[in-house]
């Protein structure tokens, strides 16, 4: 690793972990062949944060790239897999290690084909609903007692497998609503570093009248 993240990094506390208090991780498949499909809306949220705070992204033992930003006076580190999403936990692991983070301060972000398009929902922990990214995450923590937001992407139609559907982009008639859901899963995730999980259940979880 090079530059201004990586002696960040290289820095330890006395505790000889590095120095962030909170972890923001966007589930998704890494390389241009996969940037705008279904499966990656938890890269597209984390991306979008970076590019709104300004701050780069730099490769992780090779197993992530990661960036380090502020959010009011809180270091929170960004991260996005390169593992490929069905071996998410690979990289997730070493990234809870190194921070010494807490399950708590861990925020995954993925898509969920069980929401509608346009939707998101956050859980303070919980199954991986057969989202076998978020299972690779749980099998290597040992654990389901993380926070997440599930952004919906809604089912496959009549005759697509999930498999198909999930690596598929976004058609242009669903762009609007995409663009809508983006915006509001960078905002949940702000409001969970500020204030946590339980107000961004509480501000997002609310069904539509």
């Amino acid at each position: 690793m090079k530059g201004w993240l990586s002696r960040f990094l290289r820095r330890k506390s006395t505790s000889g972990k590095i120095e962030v208090s909170k972890v923001i991780c966007g589930l998704g498949n890494p390389g241009p062949r996969y940037q705008n499909t279904r499966h990656n809306v938890g890269y597209q949220v984390v991306a979008r944060i970076a590019k709104d705070r300004g701050v780069c992204w730099e490769n992780y033992r090779g197993l992530a790239e990661i960036a380090v930003t502020d959010f009011g006076g809180e270091k929170v580190l960004l991260a996005r897999p390169l593992t490929f999403m069905n071996l998410s936990g690979k990289a997730v692991l070493p990234l809870v290690k190194d921070t010494g983070i807490s399950l708590s301060d861990l925020l995954v972000v993925y898509d969920d084909m069980d929401l509608p398009l346009g939707t998101i929902r956050a859980r303070a922990r919980g199954s991986s609903g057969g989202h076998r990214g978020v299972q690779s995450v749980i099998d290597h923590l040992g654990s389901s007692d993380f926070p997440r937001i599930r952004i919906g992407i809604g089912r496959p139609p009549a005759g697509v497998d999930a498999a198909t559907y999930v690596l598929s982009p976004f058609q242009q008639e669903e762009e609007e609503l995409l663009e809508e859901v983006l915006e509001k899963a960078v905002a949940a995730a702000a409001i969970w570093v500020e204030k946590g999980i339980d107000v961004v259940m509480n501000q997002f979880n609310r069904k539509k009248e």
